[in-house]
């Protein structure tokens, strides 16, 4: 893979990457109801920052200069803490087709971030397979039922999670604009300790209140893969194609 041009790279981290967000759903899904959204992630982004941290010390370390202006990292690990929690938000009152079809628009909403923060223009030709894409995936979602398109409601849930698809969008070209040359790996590592510190302070009360000897064995089964597949895996390759790629082709690949 290090043969193929950096554009190619970017695609291919982004097929893996649609892969493992993939499986997080599904087992996601399975443990959704053990433990509140907010411990959740902050459990889930400290084992990320954990096999991260470990990589990078074991790869020469965080250089002096990585730690320049650690205000970045904090905004990072902020939208991107903001996205997660309000997606379980939403959830509690929307239901999984609703929220599906509003996070459609976070490519074309990645595309207008990718104008304003870093002057990423969307050719025609981009906007004409995003509204394909678009069409498709909402094709899928409502099975077809044009009834079922037109009966669809934003209630309060729906209108939570589309703020938080706002971050989502707004953090792909965000990745680009505040890295300084920083290493992928430190990068990464970096902006998801401040993650993990921000979401402990929040699901504080939560976090001391979880009984978690208590917790089944396919909860640690499902975390596990959360924190190194679908958070340390998806994060690092998310940060790398973010440099390679505008922000609207890096987000196109949730359509998958």
């Amino acid at each position: 893979m290090t043969g193929l041009p950096p554009r190619l790279r970017g695609h291919l981290a982004m097929l893996t990457f649609s892969a493992l967000v993939a499986g997080s759903f599904s087992l996601g899904g399975l443990i959704a109801n053990d433990i509140t959204p907010s411990a959740l992630n902050a459990v889930r982004f400290l084992l990320a920052a954990v096999i991260m941290g470990a990589l990078v010390f074991a790869t020469g370390g965080v250089p002096r200069s990585a730690l320049q202006a650690p205000w970045r990292y904090l905004l990072l690990g902020g939208v991107f803490s903001v996205y997660f929690v309000l997606m379980f938000e939403g959830l509690k009152t929307a239901p999984p087709i609703s929220t599906a079809a509003v996070f459609t628009l976070t490519p074309i909403l990645s595309a207008g971030f990718g104008y304003v923060l870093l002057r990423q223009i969307m050719t025609a030709r981009m906007a004409l397979a995003l509204s394909v894409g678009a069409c498709g995936a909402l094709w899928v979602i409502f099975r077809a039922d044009l009834a079922a398109l037109l009966a669809f409601e934003i209630g309060r849930g729906e209108a939570i999670y589309f703020v938080g698809c706002i971050f989502h969008a707004a953090f792909t070209p965000m990745l680009r604009l505040l890295n300084r040359g920083e290493q992928s790996l430190v990068y990464t590592f970096l902006f998801m300790c401040a993650g993990f510190c921000l979401l402990t302070i929040w699901a504080w009360n939560d976090l001391v209140a979880t009984d978690w000897a208590a917790l089944s064995q396919l909860f640690w089964i499902a975390l596990v893969y959360l924190a190194v597949f679908a958070s340390a895996g998806s994060f690092f390759m998310l940060q790398y194609t973010s440099r390679q790629l505008p922000s609207a082709k890096v987000m196109a690949y949730t359509y998958l």
